[in-house]
């Protein structure tokens, strides 16, 4: 089973990126282990090698076909199920990364640090094909995000990745993070949507 997560996919979310504001032609790609899985309601421990946990709310889908060199026009047959889920971030560790010209998986793949909701089919949600989440954080929105603003759309994201690497049943991509990403803070307690369907719960301790 692969993590397949896509960075900079919302134009919103830009700006945020300490001055990386060029969205890129092709999908931005990286991996997380499956140790990052948090799931159940599991609380979220912030671990001491790092100052800044940030969130990173995500449409998250779940191939259920195996595939490869995917067409486009196809891409749709691969998934059927969708979540909410929180890619958390060790920021700090990351920008320390990008200005030594090292890598970042550190950063992204720490445990815990792919965060999934509940999955339910596309197609009990009021628009399949115009998915909306959001993010709340002590009872208050802190991210919403909306299908049709990503760069890149889920087809051709999972089109793109099927030319490098075979897409299996159990693969999970998160589809990226639009704006109003944050710092966590202890005792905080989150909850995500997808429309009005709560998928996600869980605490910061």
């Amino acid at each position: 089973m692969k993590i397949i997560c896509v960075g900079m996919n919302y134009k919103s979310h830009l700006p945020e990126l300490s001055g990386r504001l060029d969205s890129s032609s092709e999908p931005v790609i990286f991996l997380k282990p499956d140790s990052a899985i948090l799931k159940d309601g599991r609380p979220f421990f912030i671990p001491e090698f790092s100052k800044q946990i940030e969130y990173e709310a995500e449409l998250v889908v779940l191939i259920t076909r195996v595939g490869k060199h995917i067409s486009e026009r196809f891409a749709h047959r691969y998934y059927d199920k969708v979540t909410i889920g929180v890619d958390l971030t060790a920021r700090d560790l990351q920008e320390r990364a990008r200005t030594e010209g090292m890598p970042w998986e550190l950063s992204k793949g720490f445990d815990g640090s792919a965060v999934l909701g509940k999955w339910i089919d596309r197609n009990r949600l009021q628009h399949p094909d115009e998915i909306s989440f959001h993010l709340d954080i002590n009872k208050q929105t802190v991210q919403t995000g909306l299908q049709s603003d990503m760069i890149h759309s889920i087809d051709k994201v999972i089109a793109y990745i099927s030319q490098f690497m075979t897409l299996k049943m159990g693969d999970i991509i998160f589809t990226g993070t639009p704006s109003g990403v944050g710092k966590l803070e202890l005792n905080q307690h989150i909850d995500g949507y997808l429309e009005d369907q709560k998928l996600l719960s869980f605490d910061i301790r």
